[in-house]
């Protein structure tokens, strides 16, 4: 499911909480040992998420939080901000070529380049969280 969540919509904010869960308290996000990724560098997506990223020029970068029954992937377009809502029941990742992860969605994709460490350790982190629900 993908949402613009520039603006404060609480009906958007209720349907997002109710597909991947509300957003953890800061002890269990210190639990985990963090929720969200680093600035990720977007190297494709599918025709819907590429026309967004094409409206501007500059560098497409996202982040990943993560929630109790999914992943919200974040990336900017012009000066909207968009959410790409994953479920875990719905998710698919993929390790492509070196440092570059595939997240598929029904009929949306995203593949980002995960060049450091820190980075593959969130994604298994995601893998790991996905696996216990």
């Amino acid at each position: 499911m993908l949402k613009n969540i520039s603006y404060n919509n609480p009906k958007i904010i209720d349907e997002i909480n109710n597909y991947v869960g509300k957003p953890y308290t800061i002890l269990k996000r210190l639990k985990i040992g963090g929720i969200g990724s680093s600035k990720l560098i977007i190297n494709s997506a599918d025709s819907i998420i590429e026309n967004l990223l094409n409206l501007d020029n500059n560098l497409n970068y996202c982040n990943i939080e993560i929630r109790p029954k999914g992943i919200i992937i974040h990336f900017k377009s012009l000066l909207e901000t968009y959410g790409l809502i994953v479920p875990f029941y719905k998710l698919k990742i993929f390790k492509g070529k070196a440092n570059e992860y595939s997240i598929y969605i029904d009929n949306f994709f995203i593949k980002v380049n995960a060049s450091e460490k820190n980075e593959h350790d969130f994604f298994k982190k995601i893998l790991r969280l996905r696996a216990s629900n």
